[in-house]
């Protein structure tokens, strides 16, 4: 696991208030919404924002790949990764 997904990991659970959760409880490819963690709308508007200011990044909620950065831990990571080396 990278130190980015470690840092994505403990922001989800952070941000969303899972206190019962570890990062390890987290599975890189675990998927966020619906059948995998169980997120909704909310907790994808709450995590964008944490994401945005925790890591400086724009996040446009229109765009139509917006949804398959979200997918789970490693397409975040690979998303933030190459919005900070732009």
């Amino acid at each position: 696991m990278s130190d980015l997904q470690l840092e994505i990991k403990n922001l989800i659970i952070d941000a969303l208030g899972f206190e019962d959760m570890s990062a390890d409880d987290i599975d890189a490819d675990l998927t966020l919404f619906g059948e995998g963690l169980g997120l909704d709308s909310v907790d994808a508007l709450e995590l964008g924002l944490a994401i945005q200011k925790r890591f400086g990044i724009k996040i446009d909620a229109e765009a139509k790949d917006t949804r398959k950065h979200f997918a789970n831990v490693a397409s975040l990571a690979e998303f933030i990764s190459a919005r900070q080396a732009a």
